[in-house]
């Protein structure tokens, strides 16, 4: 299973949709997702920390995450978004490692969303300020009318395979020594899947790709990505790493690739953290056979 997949939230559209069944969801029942800024409060048993609308700032804007178990769940918009690079966050890895993969699925929808309140406060067809609408899934601009809704960016991440069966994993600039994971980047307008996916291989380690399939995709919040996991196969393996975006990228052998995902002792890289779609993909790649 997926990190970020099977949210126990049910989104209710029609709710959202109604500002009279949304006003009343906003009762005693109500349960505010507690954060610090956009990092999850924990609670003394490492899950999410929820507390009642009266905890939330009587300024803030209310975005309604759901209902959970028939109890209507809201986020507040903070303050600030988020603009630094991710991995320049380790209190944040550090919260997502440390959540089940169900909290993490609530927690990486309301980061997003809220996120996206914080840096969209303002219309980008006229510059006047929105307001939050459609319980948070939409800001509207009284000024000149339009209508604003949260992004999805597409990342496509891919293992590429050699003919001969060896794995193309890279390192990205700013990763830790050692850390490895599977390629990726963002789908341009007017691309295919697989057209962004041959492109971005292209661009990053100079070699062409063929066969692309589709595996699995995982919602990524950071700020608000879908990591579309594929895999394709490779006949040349002659590579040209572009440094602007890479550290380095190599061939691994399986049983390179096998002791890496078993964190053996020597390990020729260390492997993707368990949250990460990487690791998913590795996983399938070597179940497969």
């Amino acid at each position: 299973m997926l990190a970020f997949t099977g949210s126990r939230l049910d989104r209710a559209d029609h709710i959202r949709a109604d500002p009279e069944a949304l006003a009343a969801q906003m009762g005693w029942r109500a349960r505010l997702l507690a954060l610090d800024g956009l990092l999850p409060a924990l609670d003394d048993t490492g899950a999410l920390q929820w507390g009642s609308l009266a905890d939330a700032d009587p300024q803030a804007e209310l975005v309604f995450l759901g209902l959970d178990d028939g109890k209507p769940c809201f986020a507040a918009v903070p303050e600030r978004g988020d603009v630094a690079p991710r991995m320049a966050n380790p209190a944040l890895w550090a919260a997502m490692a440390a959540l089940s993969p169900a909290d993490l699925a609530v927690y990486g929808g309301a980061r997003s969303i809220v996120d996206w309140h914080a840096r969209h406060r303002f219309c980008a067809q006229c510059g006047s300020a929105t307001t939050i609408a459609k319980g948070g899934w939409q800001r509207s601009c009284s000024s000149c009318g339009a209508q604003h809704f949260p992004r999805t960016d597409p990342v496509a991440i891919t293992l590429v395979e050699h003919a001969d069966g060896r794995l193309m994993l890279g390192r990205g600039l700013g990763w830790p020594e050692g850390r490895f994971s599977a390629l990726a980047g963002f789908v341009e307008p007017g691309e295919s899947l697989e057209e962004g996916v041959a492109r971005e291989v292209l661009e990053e380690s100079g070699v062409r790709v063929r066969d692309v399939r589709y595996v699995a995709s995982q919602p990524w919040p950071f700020p608000s990505q879908l990591m579309i996991g594929c895999h394709a196969f490779a006949d040349d393996d002659a590579l040209t790493v572009d440094t602007t975006e890479m550290a380095e990228i190599h061939w691994f052998a399986r049983a390179e690739v096998t002791a890496a995902m078993a964190d053996e002792p020597g390990a020729r890289f260390l492997r993707p953290i368990d949250q990460a779609i990487a690791t998913h993909l590795i996983r399938w790649w070597l179940e497969r056979g």
